[in-house]
């Protein structure tokens, strides 16, 4: 039986990743750090939390780190731990680079020094591409990133594959494109959307705020990206993939769609300087707000995942309009069993 660890396991990817994995016949455990705000209710709601094995891991902490890789002797880590907002990046840059980048170096070091054999994944991201260079971007695509969070992921994209390069370890690269599910946090824009769409619905809130509505994203499904993930560390050697849909939406088209989800028609007008979606009835329901702008914009991502297609075999199918119906249908069964309880 193969022993996987997965960092991040409290998050959206880690939740998936463990419960394919555990269908997959994998002994997996999943790195938390300690702290009083854990919560697994992803791996509850996926009905796994008991088939996992939680170890206490902080990748703040070198000798912990070391400790923990030293004594298991994993087959696969797969590192989804990060500070993972961009928003918050710009407000702690240092906790963020630490996190993010350095993180990464302990982690490679404690394999390299104590379990070479170890099979290791980074989760890359689409932030790197930034400033975008080419349409769509590819894993040649040069890398020009707009946050700390972006330059963070770049350190350990590179120290990754250099560590690959230099000691011959399997360490590879995911570049994924934004990818979203139910388990989402809602810090995360398309989270965020639809669950405020779906409360105005349900008559729990009355209008909410959002930065730009102009950017746009390659949106796809959480579940089949970590599929994508697993089939990375399948194949015969290290490399470096992107996996995207191809398509490209803007936060504006987000919005529009989870209220047409529900069945609620808006329009956008200007007021004070600020644009505003207004319902039928005349009601602001949505309002951009300087607040949630970024100091320097993504303004466009899209991804090319040919390479992806052609050398595993992966490809989305879950596109925007159908992923956007999936959560919105989740959400408002959430939160009707929220008002019952």
């Amino acid at each position: 039986m193969k022993k996987a660890l997965i960092t991040g396991i409290r998050g959206q990817d880690g939740a998936y990743l463990a419960k394919l994995l555990l269908e997959m016949g994998y002994e997996v455990y999943g790195a938390d750090r300690r702290s009083s705000d854990s919560s697994y209710w992803r791996l509850e709601k996926l009905k796994i939390k008991d088939k996992v094995k939680i170890i206490y891991m902080d990748l703040l902490e070198e000798s912990n780190v070391f400790e923990v890789i030293k004594e298991n002797k994993f087959d696969e880590i797969y590192n989804l731990a990060a500070q993972s907002f961009v928003h918050a990046s710009f407000k702690q840059p240092l906790l963020t680079s630490n996190v993010n980048a350095l993180g990464v170096l302990r982690i490679l070091e404690a394999i390299r020094l104590f379990s070479k054999d170890s099979k290791f994944y980074q989760a890359s991201t689409s932030e790197l591409f930034g400033k975008v260079q080419e349409i769509p971007q590819k894993e040649t695509t040069p890398f020009y990133p707009r946050s700390p969070y972006g330059v963070s992921k770049l350190f350990a994209h590179w120290i990754t594959v250099n560590y690959r390069e230099a000691y011959g370890m399997f360490n590879t690269c995911g570049i994924l494109f934004n990818h979203e599910s139910p388990l989402r946090s809602i810090e995360f824009i398309t989270k965020k959307v639809v669950n405020s769409v779906c409360m105005v619905k349900k008559g729990m809130l009355e209008s909410f705020k959002v930065g730009n509505i102009w950017a746009k994203r390659d949106w796809g499904y959480a579940p089949e990206y970590v599929y994508g993930m697993y089939l990375m560390m399948q194949h015969d050697y290290p490399d470096d993939f992107v996996l995207a849909t191809g398509e490209t939406h803007s936060v504006k088209e987000l919005i529009e769609k989870a209220f047409q989800c529900v069945g609620i028609e808006i329009k956008w007008e200007e007021k004070n300087n600020r644009i505003v979606a207004v319902d039928n009835k005349g009601f602001i329901r949505v309002e951009t707000d300087p607040e949630f702008f970024r100091p320097s914009e993504v303004d466009l991502l899209v991804g090319d995942y040919s390479k992806a297609k052609k050398v595993l075999g992966w490809e989305p199918k879950t596109k925007f309009d159908k992923l956007i119906e999936i959560m919105v249908e989740e959400e408002l069964k959430d939160l009707e069993m929220l008002k019952v309880k």
